[in-house]
């Protein structure tokens, strides 16, 4: 079943996704706890996909999402146009002027370093885009009329709440109504899930939602906790995987979810908060196609780097190429991307066609 996906002329959007997007305030190379000073950017596990898209790879994309109407969520917006994203889709909701019923999300973020690992502290209680409900945004319009040819969503905007989870059902669901190709990011986050029913919770949610997913992105811990599969002789605590293991266990996943066109995950094994190896799998039309491995890949900063490399994959798709050369523009972006600050890359499509050429880290003058 190869991906059958609609021409650009057809469509508004090359890809719209659908998430929520915080404040990301960054101490830099220091902690927390003793910052005195913090850089601000945008970010959200879905949103990054859709801003890679435009900035490094050239798309038109737009993301659906929804702000407190107040100066916190002007900025965010601020941020997004910078991107080139649309933010027609965006839906603002009146402030109450104190934060006791909607309020706009913040990430604290460390990068990490050596063996103190990256650390996040998002404050996202009662936002705009956690209480978005079914029926809201007009997905008719969006898919059949304006056009879309890809939409992304994930587990992490799923997680925020009962109603986010049943918006992303209507999404993906009316997506697929209209032949738009669906891609899901699992996504994983423990902490969001905790309070509203646990692992089990997350598994009900994440495989009914499944059903309606064409490229299914995730890494070996969310396959296990999203979609109850499990991947043998992995560690507690997943610091390194077996590629034969993994590439079994996705066989057993597109049995059970014959849907899947496409199924993808970056290999990853953390060495130290800066020396990571990093690689990458996808599975399509029953084939494996592994990206190129880097071993010890030095990392800046790790967040947004398996955002960056689903944008890269899902350009690879767009583009009309198979598996093996999409993974491969995935992996090199993801790569490219947690060698500077923030959860968005600062590359261009050159820069990760000239690291999956072979080419090296020498001056360019």
């Amino acid at each position: 079943m190869s991906l059958d996906i609609k021409s650009k002329s057809d469509c508004r959007y090359d890809l719209v996704s659908l998430g929520e997007i915080m404040l990301r305030l960054d101490p830099g190379e220091g902690r927390i706890r003793t910052a005195r000073n913090f850089s601000a950017w945008e970010g959200g596990g879905e949103y990054n996909v859709a801003r890679g898209l435009r900035r490094c790879f050239g798309m038109d994309t737009g993301v659906v999402t929804a702000f407190a109407d107040n100066e916190i969520g002007r900025l965010i917006e601020d941020f997004i146009l910078q991107g080139g994203v649309d933010t027609s889709l965006v839906r603002w909701v009146p402030y109450d002027g104190l934060g006791r019923e909607v309020r706009n999300g913040l990430n604290f973020t460390e990068r990490g370093f050596g063996i103190r690992g990256a650390v996040g502290v998002p404050d996202r209680g009662l936002t705009a885009a956690s209480q978005l409900k079914v029926g809201d945004i007009d997905w008719d319009d969006l898919f059949g009329n304006q056009g879309v040819r890809w939409f992304h969503t994930g587990g992490i905007f799923a997680a925020l709440s009962e109603s986010t989870a049943e918006v992303t059902a209507e999404a993906v669901q009316s997506a697929q109504k209209y032949g738009t190709v669906v891609s899901y990011d699992l996504n994983y986050r423990p902490s969001l899930w905790k309070s509203i029913g646990g692992i089990e919770k997350a598994q009900e949610v994440n495989r009914a939602i499944a059903r309606n997913v064409d490229v299914m992105i995730g890494n070996e811990e969310d396959f296990t906790a999203c979609l109850g599969f499990e991947v043998e002789g992995v560690d507690e605590a997943i610091s390194t995987i077996e590629v034969d293991s993994f590439k079994k266990m996705i066989t057993q996943v597109v049995t059970e979810f014959p849907n899947f066109k496409a199924t993808a995950t970056t290999l990853r094994t953390v060495k130290t908060a800066t020396l990571n190896d990093w690689g990458a799998i996808c599975w399509q039309d029953g084939n494996f196609y592994e990206a190129v491995h880097r071993p010890d890949l030095e990392i800046m900063d790790r967040v947004g780097g398996g955002d960056s490399f689903a944008s890269g994959l899902i350009y690879g798709f767009l583009q009309g190429h198979d598996g093996d050369q999409a993974v491969n523009y995935g992996a090199a972006h993801g790569a490219l991307a947690m060698t500077t600050p923030g959860d968005t890359s600062m590359v261009t499509v050159a820069d990760v066609e000239k690291v999956m050429g072979g080419g090296g880290a020498r001056v360019v003058r």
